[in-house]
């Protein structure tokens, strides 16, 4: 995913610079290796170099040679930053001047590959899945509000984890997590063996309604 958005990143960038121009797009090989770092640590792969035929491309959110590149800001702040308070944040963090068209192109870019992500498919069978809610404070529409971000993280049979989903709402409730269920269902999970939860009231039936044959067991026990 991660090289996913980087290749999103560059290309709304060069999508940029051509417009009004009569220069076409090309790939430039060879590929640049390209290290990630991010809260999960340093992820190495390569990132496709772009140029315009003129030569005239020079990217500023991730240059040429950058091999390094910091958890790219407008993707985490999209949400809830302003353009303009995105710009002066990549100013002030990063010495990076970029126009507030950019940075729109590049926020709806972005999160449209997060959007694809969050409704990926996913395997037909879980061995194990942790259902947990954390509470955070997060800007929405400059103001910093209290909400529940959810997460399931799924364990594969050869012991991979896998995140299947993030939501993010105001409260938690085993209302919402029946919803995540039936949305798990929706992208094609026939059936989770055991799933690892809190104590809310509600949340082994929530699971139950849509995986029957799931056994619910306490993260205490786990």
């Amino acid at each position: 995913m991660k090289k996913a958005l980087s290749e999103r990143i560059l290309n709304a960038e060069l999508d940029e610079h051509l417009e009004g121009r009569p220069h076409r797009r090309q790939r430039q090989p060879p590929q640049r290796p390209f290290e990630e770092v991010g809260f999960d640590g340093q992820v190495e792969h390569d990132a496709v170099d772009l140029a315009d035929r003129a030569g005239t491309f020079d990217p500023k959110l991730i240059a040429k040679y950058q091999r390094r590149f910091l958890d790219f800001e407008v993707s985490r702040y999209a949400r809830g930053m302003t353009v303009r308070e995105i710009r002066g944040h990549l100013e002030e963090l990063y010495g990076i001047d970029v126009s507030p068209d950019l940075i729109s192109a590049v926020t709806d870019a972005v999160l449209e590959e997060v959007g694809e992500w969050q409704n990926r498919p996913l395997d037909a069978i879980y061995p194990l899945v942790f259902f947990d809610a954390i509470r955070v404070k997060i800007r929405d529409e400059g103001f910093v509000h209290n909400k529940v971000v959810y997460i399931a993280l799924g364990i594969l049979p050869d012991g991979t984890k896998e995140i299947l989903g993030i939501w993010i709402e105001q409260t938690e409730g085993a209302k919402f997590w029946l919803r995540v269920m039936n949305e798990l269902k929706s992208r094609d999970v026939a059936d989770v063996l055991i799933a690892v939860v809190d104590g809310l009231k509600g949340f082994p039936e929530a699971i139950n309604a849509v995986f029957p044959q799931t056994w619910s067991e306490p993260a205490s026990c786990i």
